[in-house]
């Protein structure tokens, strides 16, 4: 399921990232890659404020969904 479905605080591990391969690319960069642990920590309008590798990254909802945990 897209990491938009996630609650608020809960950790989770990044199973894929969907997307062509600019989308991977970027979203890699940011830290978003497959067995890595995220947690949500706002929601706010299907945006997504994220603790990833000991920072927090904000991603819009067109590439939340692409990120599946």
């Amino acid at each position: 399921m897209p990491i938009t479905y996630a609650g608020i605080g809960k950790e989770c591990v990044i199973k894929k990232i969907g997307g062509n391969p600019q989308t991977k690319r970027f979203l890699e960069g940011l830290g978003f890659v497959e067995g890595s642990r995220v947690t949500v920590v706002n929601d706010v309008g299907g945006n997504v404020i994220v603790n990833v590798k000991e920072s927090r990254v904000a991603v819009s909802k067109e590439l939340a969904v692409k990120i599946m945990i």
